[in-house]
This record gives structure tokens, sequence and C-alpha cells, in this order.
């Protein structure tokens, strides 16, 4: 038998600890997408608690009667591991758009899971059909692949990734985020038979493992600032400026050099550890060379810069016209099409075939 006086604290302390990070959050940057998502998934997170302090098993002095509260606590409840991949895409993939099929999906899922346990309260004879269970089997893997993407996102471009602070956060949202989306969507949905109510052990094991790890988000949040929380997230979200003079001493000539007299970005496949190993410098100084003296957060996005300026050139010249589009992309680095249109695009604002036909016309 779970004491129930340390359930109880367990539950204090992630209500807390999970509101702590999300004010913290919105007061860095209230005007922040992933801020405000973040604050709507930490609510949802509470939601999730409050249930669970509802449920039959809790000692009547720390049980709370909010069963009015129910389907509202569902509805959110359902919405966490959509929210959490809208986060991660929000703070990890600067600058791209956000796929419209997975958001018309997440909408789907939270719909239909709002209406499925409507149907369970008041109990609908299709309740008990073969269907009906599927659905929600349905919805249960919607979620968990809601939360596959979002971890995704974070692994995708880690190597690249330039903001030191950032690179140390994408690993905070796998080890300890991604965690608890996994204990909240798979262990509860897939693994316990009987819902919350009825597995008293195992949900208290669960509350003790959010409390842990919102812990734990909180207490390694802040190892990247001492002083306040709000500055973890400024460092994170907000592009570079002031950049001045640095302790990162790099010959920036010399580095000019390699890099845009050399051409060495038209490398295929060219890494910041392969730049650095040309260079004879730590990779270290280096994403923090061009981090804060040049002024990217990304190292991808600073060859598709250089990349699609050469390119532009190359498509500009009468002497290239007979030149398919598809020779340029490869010779200045890009081993496909797709990522060269995508890249050309976003910088330029139209396609290499209509850049091309602009620049005749001219």
């Amino acid at each position: 038998m779970i004491n129930p006086l340390l359930l109880f604290a367990a539950q204090i302390v992630s209500i807390f600890s999970v509101l702590l990070l999300a004010v913290g959050y919105l007061k860095a940057a209230p005007s922040s997408p992933s801020a405000r998502t973040f604050l709507i998934m930490a609510v949802f997170i509470i939601f999730y608690l409050l249930r669970s302090m509802t449920a039959s098993y809790i000692d009547p002095q720390f049980q709370l009667d909010l069963i009015t509260f129910l389907p509202l606590f569902t509805l959110g409840i359902s919405a966490i591991s959509g929210l959490f991949m809208i986060y991660c895409f929000l703070i990890f993939q600067e600058g791209e758009r956000f796929p419209a099929p997975l958001g018309i999906s997440f909408a789907i899922q939270v719909l239909f899971d709002f209406l499925l346990d409507s149907m369970a309260r008041i109990e609908d004879p299709y309740v008990a059909s073969a269907l009906f269970n599927w659905s929600i089997v349905l919805m249960d893997i919607m979620q968990l692949m809601f939360v596959g993407f979002a971890i995704f996102w974070t692994l995708k471009g880690w190597r690249a990734d330039l903001v030191a602070d950032r690179r140390v956060l994408r690993w905070l949202i796998i080890s300890v985020q991604g965690t608890l989306m996994f204990v909240i969507v798979f262990v509860e949905n897939f693994l316990l038979v009987g819902g919350y109510e009825g597995n008293a052990t195992e949900q208290s094991f669960i509350v003790f493992a959010i409390a842990l790890l919102t812990l734990c988000m909180l207490v390694v949040t802040l190892r990247f600032d001492s002083v306040s929380l709000s500055n973890v997230i400024l460092k994170v979200t907000e592009p570079v400026s002031g950049l001045g003079q640095s302790t990162y001493n790099i010959d920036e000539d010399g580095f000019r050099d390699v890099f845009e007299k050399e051409r060495i970005y038209r490398e295929a496949g060219l890494t910041i550890s392969t730049l650095a190993r040309t260079l004879n410098l730590p990779e270290y100084r280096l994403r923090a060379f061009i981090h804060k003296k040049l002024g990217f957060r990304n190292f991808n996005a600073m060859l598709h810069k250089y990349r699609i300026e050469d390119a532009s050139v190359l498509l500009g010249d009468r002497e290239n016209k007979n030149v398919p589009v598809l020779t340029i992309a490869l010779s200045v680095g890009y081993q496909s099409i797709t990522p060269f249109n995508n890249a050309f695009r976003k910088i330029k604002g139209v396609t290499p075939s209509e850049y091309r036909k602009q620049r005749r016309r001219s």
C-alpha cells in the first residue's frame, strides 16, 4: 500500500514543478509560440495529476471531488502528446512550416477521444462493440505517433545545432520530457487495463515518476543559468544579438579563405566536425565562432546560405542556360534536387527554375 501522504506530496511537487517551468518560460518569452504551447501542455499535465487525485483509491483526506470537470480533464489529457509534438517542432525546426496533415490528425484525435469518452460516460450501446475498442486503440496509436514525431524533430539536426544550450536542451527533452510522455501515453493506454481507477499501485508509481522527472527537468534547466529560469529560455529562443568581441578567438579571414574562397561548402555531406578538422580547430570553438561571430544558429542554415548564393550566380549565368538545375544543385554540394529546391525557395522565395527565368528576362 502506497503511503497516502507520500503520494499526495508527489502530486503537489509535480504540479508546482510543471507550473514553475511553464510560468518561467512564458515570462521569458511571452510572445513565443513555443512558450504558449508549453504553458497549455503544462496545464493539461496538471489536469492529468488532478484527475488522479479524484480516484477512489486516494485517501479520503487527500481526495478531490472534481467529477464535474472530468470531461474537461479528459479533453486536455488527450491533447498532451500532440502539443508535445508541436512544442518540439517550434523549438527545433526554426523557420519551417508545421505539416498540415499532422495538424489535422491531431485535431481529429482530440475530437474522437472526447467523443469516445463521452459515449462511455453515457453508456452508449456502441461502447460494447469491437469497433469502439478498436477506435480507442487507434487514438492511442496516434498519440504514440505524435510522441515519435516529437522525438524525431528533437534529434534531427542535433549535430548541426550551434546553440550550446539548445543542444543540451535536446537531450533534456529526450531523456526527461520524452520519458514523461512515454509514461503518460504508452504505459497508461497500453499496459494498464481498467484505466486509472483500476490500477492504484501502477498509477501511484506513474505519479512518482512524473514528480521525479519534472523535478529533474526543473533542476537541469536551471543549470543553464544559475540566476533565473527566464534567461534559460531566452538563450534558447532568442536570435543572436550583440555579438561583438568574444573569447572565441578564431581568425575570421582564415575561416573565410577556406570556407568561401576555397568553396569548401560545396563538399557534399559536409559536417561541422569535418570543417573543424579541416581548419584544425576544436569543434566546440568552431561552433561558438559560427554562432557568436557569424550569427548562425544552425550549421546547415549557414551551408544553405552559401550554397544557394553560389547556385544563384550559376543559374543567372547565361553560359549555364542549358545546364540542368540538378547539375547545378549537385555542383554546390546538394546530394539530391528536393532539399535544394526547398532551401532555394525558402531563401529566394521562388524555385530555381523560376529564378532562372526571371534572370533571363532582366
